[in-house]
């Protein structure tokens, strides 16, 4: 079984919390960690509401089961019964010992109305990804930190460049996935995805009608990656009302299909979007509905570069989540078209920029983006990098450097 990063973390909550609410999307791993917890002395008895036993238990009397549960316990797949939340918070105002609930969720806490209201100051929230590359590999990922030490030394790769990275962004990060040697089965299991959780999981938590339109939607969506979030170009094209696709489009971030990129923005003197881009939870997710294997991805320059940056994306919004630094992530744009395709800001207002080309050969001019943004934050830019499809780290200058695109899983700090 592979490590997760971020069991620290979960551990640590579980010491002085007494809700603890690991959430993330669908088959991303989570009844896995948590189940894993026992083996390193988390002694809960686990339920989940996927036993349609238990969940008609927990929906005829919330109070009831709540009452009824063991002293330490693992609640699995709790936006299925969102009367739930009142009677744990009831309990744990009765009794606020750490570590009592440990619960999972395929939708997002923080949107559910219910557990926002009700745990406030009772629960702590961490996000779980499917498999991050270093998790893939083994090894724990230090780029994140790396940007933000004094000294950036971020070394060579061996890298196969594109084909290797095609073959990487194809397959993405669910577990499931990584068992699946075929395309065929890959894309059957995606399928199946999809549709589980716009028929069940989308249903949970709203009472949406009209859900034919969701996976046309979605797909509208993907074409999309790594492009600004514009939701009156998205509506006409969906042929619905932009109110209906605001709701619609708020379902998919609820259960991690999709999320924005916020524009990062400050009193520059300068004219900025505002809008955010568009992400999606997983590349693999993001080569099926764009119909992208491995081989047309390898050779079809159409959405190359997008998904490429796409893959980067979400990699950087994975290691956030275990990093010491816990940057913010935001985009760059002005209207007179300089961007930088990410940002990341720590905590003293550090700003460090990182743009995403598919070229084995950079050169200074793929640092126009780096650069205008350094002239533009003054004092506050820390260094900009150029990850790109080659082996070799070169610096283009004190605070400019080009990356192999592997550094990502593979620097160490």
């Amino acid at each position: 079984m592979k490590r997760r990063h971020i069991t620290p973390h979960v551990q640590a909550a579980l010491r002085d919390t007494p809700v603890v609410f690991v959430q993330g999307p669908r088959q991303s791993g989570k009844t896995t960690l948590v189940q894993s917890l026992k083996e390193d002395g988390h002694d809960a008895a686990y339920f989940t509401f996927d036993d349609a036993a238990v969940l008609a238990a927990a929906q005829s009397d919330a109070d009831g089961f709540v009452t009824n549960l063991p002293p330490k316990v693992i609640l699995d797949e709790v936006q299925r019964v969102p009367e739930l939340f009142r009677a744990i918070k009831r309990s744990v105002d009765t009794q606020r010992q750490p570590g009592r609930f440990l619960l999972t969720g395929s939708a997002n806490a923080l949107v559910l109305p219910k557990v926002s209201e009700s745990l406030a100051g009772r629960m702590e929230v961490i996000a779980l990804s499917p498999f991050s590359q270093g998790e893939i590999e083994g090894q724990r990922e230090h780029f994140i930190d790396a940007c933000f030490a004094k000294a950036f030394n971020p070394g060579n790769y061996r890298d196969a460049g594109w084909p290797a990275l095609a073959e990487r962004i194809v397959h993405g990060g669910y577990p499931e996935i990584l068992t699946r040697p075929s395309n065929a089965r890959r894309q059957a299991w995606f399928g199946s995805y999809v549709t589980t959780i716009l028929e069940r999981d989308v249903r949970d938590i709203s009472n949406v009608q009209g859900l034919r339109e969701l996976p046309r939607l979605l797909r509208l969506a993907a074409a999309r990656a790594s492009g600004i979030l514009n939701f009156a170009h998205l509506a006409r094209d969906a042929a619905m009302s932009q109110t209906t696709l605001q709701r619609y489009w708020a379902l998919f971030e609820a259960t991690f299909l999709v999320r924005s990129l916020p524009a990062w923005t400050a009193n520059l003197g300068t004219r900025l979007v505002k809008s955010p881009k568009v992400m999606l939870g997983d590349t693999g997710l993001l080569c099926y509905l764009l119909g992208l294997d491995v081989e047309r991805l390898q050779n079809d320059a159409l959405m190359t570069g997008a998904v490429l940056e796409a893959f980067v994306g979400i990699e950087l919004t994975k290691q956030i989540t275990w990093s010491e630094t816990r940057p913010a992530l935001f985009h760059y744009r002005t209207h007179t078209q300089h961007e930088v395709d990410f940002v990341l800001e720590d905590a003293a207002g550090r700003l460090v920029g990182v743009e995403v080309k598919k070229t084995a050969s950079p050169s200074a001019g793929d640092f126009k983006g780096l650069n205008h943004f350094r002239d533009a934050v003054g004092k506050k830019f820390l260094r900009g990098i150029l990850l790109y499809t080659g082996s070799n780290s070169v610096a283009f200058g004190p605070d400019m450097h080009a990356v192999p695109v592997s550094a990502l899983w593979r620097m160490q700090q």
